[in-house]
């Protein structure tokens, strides 16, 4: 657990006027008792994440196909949709960014900065 994780669990624990272990010892429970819910909501995350990697890992790959184009615009190629292909990859790559800062401040429990 970090600081954070840390201070978020000790302060639900006051919140509730429970001692971390009361605290901890009720939410393991509560997640026991319904395996299926602690199950999806575990997983969707690790599929959001798992889908982040996998477009940063495309990106990577555009990223290379960029620079094939610019050495064949440099060689004298023509290229008439590369402002509407860069334009594209701006947005999925803005897209991409706007989600992880939503799922990370989904982890920390707040908004998005």
């Amino acid at each position: 657990m970090n600081d954070a994780e840390f201070k978020r669990f000790t302060d639900a624990a006051a919140y509730c006027d429970m001692s971390n272990a009361a605290f901890l010892a009720y939410a393991v429970d509560k997640a026991a008792r319904d395996l299926t819910r602690t199950a999806a909501e575990i997983a969707t995350e690790r599929e959001v994440i798992d889908e982040l990697f996998a477009a940063r890992r495309h990106l990577g790959r555009i990223h290379g196909l960029f620079n094939q184009v610019a050495k064949a615009l440099n060689s004298g190629a023509d290229a008439p949709q590369l402002g509407a292909a860069a334009k594209a990859i701006l947005r999925a790559a803005s897209r991409m960014e706007d989600a992880a800062d939503a799922l990370l401040a989904h982890r920390d429990g707040g908004a998005p900065e």
